[in-house]
């Protein structure tokens, strides 16, 4: 079994290791490490499929061009793996984590994440598709016959719970097991800004392929495009603008990975972090971009927000997120006996309202539209 002799990277060649073990007992595999079967199993899990039919910005409706969740997520995983090996970290528990770091998102994207936790708000509770992905891997998947969830390692339901934010013991009892009082592993760190770089890149192709952006207007606001497209241009004068627009977002994407490796680097050695002990004990996150791509980061995201995310076309997309999914959720609040059998069991232990938000946080896009089209149609109507 392949091991990783870099003492920063999560190791796997002991196999009593804390990050390696299992809720379940799980023979070992004579050609496959214990992330690579994670990683399989992730990605043979049916709310791993149903990431195809749910929102990134644009619907499917829309194009079959635009990213879906699914596709999201691939272009995370490749990011995140490239980072892990120029970091020499363990590349398999890295490409887990991408893969797994949008499982927990419901329908229609951050707008329907936004319309579920403002449901579950007036029964006190919230939605977070962290703490919703870590049920759905221990939970709801149900694949072996011995026990419910995928079993996967105590290392990927940590990086699950922390590589996009820090959570306290004191609010979170329930997740005192993934070592609240530690920063993750440099593979868990890497996720959140690999995710980054790949939505930052795709965002900006698809909003100009929606036809919501203007490579004109791109170029004038966006400072980190504009620097790409002009030295693109310089090497290719006569070549049509859309060609040289796709080139000049790998060559951003290219720019935005290679500062994470090296400034990543300058971290470690800054700090003299030479072990994973040490990155777990330090005080602050490791992997970082410089300060001058993260002030670029941030002027392109803002643009984004201020330009795309929030554009009347999108609003109007986003409004009728807000009505499907309150709507279904006052509607299965009030008829708890239209929930599937699997569901009303779960009322008992985890409550109505819990219950009704995953069931409607499972539901790809498609299957939501025709759930509402169908409750339209029942005599009882659903209350505003």
């Amino acid at each position: 079994m392949p091991t990783n002799p870099n003492p920063r990277a999560v190791s796997e060649s002991d196999p009593g290791a804390p990050l390696l073990t299992r809720a379940f007992p799980a023979p070992s595999h004579a050609h496959r490490t214990p992330f690579q079967r994670d990683r399989e199993r992730i990605v043979q899990a049916r709310a791993f499929r149903r990431l195809a039919g749910k929102t990134q910005v644009f619907t499917s409706r829309a194009s079959d061009h635009f990213r879906s969740r699914l596709t999201h997520t691939m272009e995370v995983a490749q990011i995140a793996r490239h980072v892990a090996c120029a970091l020499d970290l363990n590349e398999d528990l890295a490409e887990a984590l991408a893969l797994v770091h949008d499982i927990g998102h419901p329908p229609f994207g951050h707008a329907g994440e936004r319309a579920l936790d403002r449901c579950l708000q007036r029964h006190g509770l919230r939605f977070d598709h962290n703490i919703h992905a870590l049920r759905i891997v221990e939970h709801f998947e149900q694949r072996y016959a011995a026990h419910r969830g995928l079993n996967l390692t105590l290392g990927v339901r940590e990086g699950i719970i922390k590589h996009s934010r820090d959570y306290s013991a004191t609010t979170h009892p329930e997740l005192a097991i993934y070592f609240l009082d530690q920063a993750p592993p440099l593979e868990a760190q890497i996720i959140d800004l690999a995710d980054e770089i790949a939505y930052l890149t795709a965002d900006l192709d698809d909003g100009v392929e929606s036809g919501l952006l203007q490579i004109a207007h791109v170029r004038q606001h966006v400072r980190i495009l504009s620097r790409c497209f002009d030295s693109v241009e310089r090497i290719h004068p006569t070549v049509d603008e859309k060609y040289l627009f796709h080139e000049a977002l790998q060559l951003m994407q290219n720019i935005l990975t290679d500062d994470l490796i090296a400034n990543t680097r300058a971290n470690l050695a800054a700090s003299s972090l030479d072990s994973l002990e040490a990155i777990r004990q330090h005080r602050t996150r490791v992997a970082t971009f410089s300060p001058e791509v993260e002030s670029e980061r941030l002027q392109e995201k803002k643009y984004l927000y201020d330009v795309l995310y929030t554009c009347p076309e999108l609003e109007v997309e986003h409004d009728k997120a807000e009505e499907v999914v309150t709507a279904l959720f006052n509607y299965w609040m009030d008829n708890p006996n239209e929930l599937p059998d699997g569901y009303v069991e779960e009322i008992e232990t985890e409550g109505m309202a819990r219950v009704v938000a995953d069931y409607i946080a499972g539901m790809t896009d498609a299957y939501i539209l025709l759930q509402y089209a169908v409750v339209k149609r029942c005599p009882r109507l659903i209350r505003a």
